[in-house]
């Protein structure tokens, strides 16, 4: 039986058919020094920002797609808006196929109307196989169909794990024709991409309580091994591996909860994932919301790597050390500014003195992150530290569920599990709000 703490805690009330070409680059370190902070990886690494409208997300994503091409690495940027400023920043016309815009540089936008159509495409073929539907599904025009709410989001999933490849096992990902080295998504919303970030590990969830309707229930024995069917086709269609394969039905199970689990671990892994805080130094709301984002991300499961500005006219040095200050320990770095509405030298401004600790923290090595924990346990004190910049107090709620074996953080409209070791489980005793983490005593 759930046991909510919040009150009484808290005190107060088609993508892509570019073939990768991988190379081995070092990266200029700050000190002219060779490094191999950017290397030839044989996972694809998906790079993305989180920050208030108009603070520079779009810039960010273009400077950060040039520098990863300039350095050698297969790159290809991934708009799903309308807005043209990619378009005018490349000098290039983004279309819904990719388009080569300069060396290892390519470009696409993602229009939800036209990814619906393969998926149907596959079910449907899947359907004319097993004969499942007896000609229902044959009979939809999936250029009829328009887009619902919610479906942006689906659907850019689908695309990016096509790119990505977070959910395929090391085989299935060394066998895929078409890859890329760095792949940088400027999507719909922060909240969409927060959604994407904390897909995998809700699903988990969610798998979990199917698979009890599905093995314990008449309703699940019954439909459930035709629908794993129907499924198993349609990926078979995009060939892939058979999900049935021979397999028992607790394997089949198994077999995707694995699949989600190494999608969901992902995003903690800096060589596969990159987010960056996008934010205006002179602007304290855009600040905090860029501070708020940091939060939310580590509540959907990520971390953040750094963060960057659009450097304004004239740079106020306490500004500077204010922003430093603010976002401590993750590094900073300026964006030089472009202005659109005539075709720019992207080789002259990456020589830009600016933009240098830009490509420096865009190329830093995935090992510096390692030292920015969100979850520290004490065993000795019995506490735990959970670090959330962003948010006070009053803004987080706790449960508790199976005996005190884990802990529900709710916060920023994102639920994460933490799941306690032994040493420490049991009821919350107390909890405290300092230096932007809540520290948790256990009894």
């Amino acid at each position: 039986m759930a046991s909510s703490l919040a009150s009484p805690l808290f005190l107060a009330n088609p993508i892509s058919h570019f073939r990768r070409r991988a190379f081995a680059v070092s990266a200029l370190a700050e000190d002219g020094s060779s490094s191999s902070a950017i290397s030839s990886q044989q996972s694809t690494k998906l790079v993305t920002f989180l920050g208030k409208g108009g603070s520079g997300k779009t810039t960010s994503a273009v400077f950060a797609a040039q520098h990863y091409a300039l350095a050698g690495l297969s790159t290809c940027l991934v708009i799903h808006s309308q807005d043209p400023t990619a378009d005018y920043l490349l000098n290039c016309k983004i279309g819904t196929s990719p388009v080569i815009c300069n060396n290892n540089l390519s470009a696409v936008r993602l229009e939800t109307s036209k990814l619906i159509l393969e998926p149907l495409n596959r079910v449907k073929q899947a359907d004319a196989h097993l004969n499942m539907t007896q000609g229902v599904l044959e009979g939809i025009v999936g250029e009829e169909l328009g887009v619902l709410p919610g479906m942006d989001s689906i659907a850019s999933a689908f695309a990016l794990e096509r790119l990505v490849g977070f959910l395929s096992n090391v085989d299935q990902r060394n066998n895929k024709k078409d890859k890329f080295d760095i792949i940088i998504y400027d999507g719909i919303s922060n909240e969409e991409i927060l959604r994407m970030i904390g897909a995998s590990s809700k699903a988990r969830l969610y798998l979990k309580y199917l698979r009890n309707l599905g093995e314990k229930t008449d309703l699940g024995r019954v439909a459930g091994p035709s629908l794993i069917r129907l499924v198993d086709e349609a990926m078979n269609i995009r060939g892939s591996r058979s999900l049935l394969n021979g397999k028992m039905s607790a394997e089949i199970w198994d077999s995707l909860e694995q699949m989600l689990e190494r999608g969901s671990s992902a995003f903690l892994q800096p060589h596969k994932f990159g987010c960056f805080l996008v934010m205006d130094p002179n602007n304290p709301i855009s600040i905090n919301s860029a501070l708020r984002y940091w939060g939310c991300a580590i509540q959907a499961g990520a971390q953040v790597s750094g963060a960057f500005g659009i450097a304004p006219p004239h740079l106020d040095e306490e500004s500077v050390e204010r922003v430093k200050q603010n976002i401590f320990p993750l590094p900073f770095a300026f964006i030089p500014q472009v202005q659109v509405g005539f075709p720019l030298n992207w080789n002259e401004i990456m020589l830009n003195t600016v933009g240098k600790d830009a490509k420096n923290l865009l190329s830093l090595p995935a090992s510096h992150n390692s030292n920015i924990s969100s979850v520290k346990f004490d065993p000795a004190n019995k506490s735990i530290t959970l670090f959330m910049p962003g948010f006070d107090k009053s803004e987080i709620k706790l449960y508790q569920y199976r005996g005190g074996s884990e802990l529900l953080v709710e916060a920023g409209d994102q639920r994460r599990v933490i799941h306690l070791p032994s040493e420490i489980q049991g009821k919350v005793g107390g909890a405290k709000f300092m230096n932007r983490s809540l520290v948790l005593t256990m009894r």
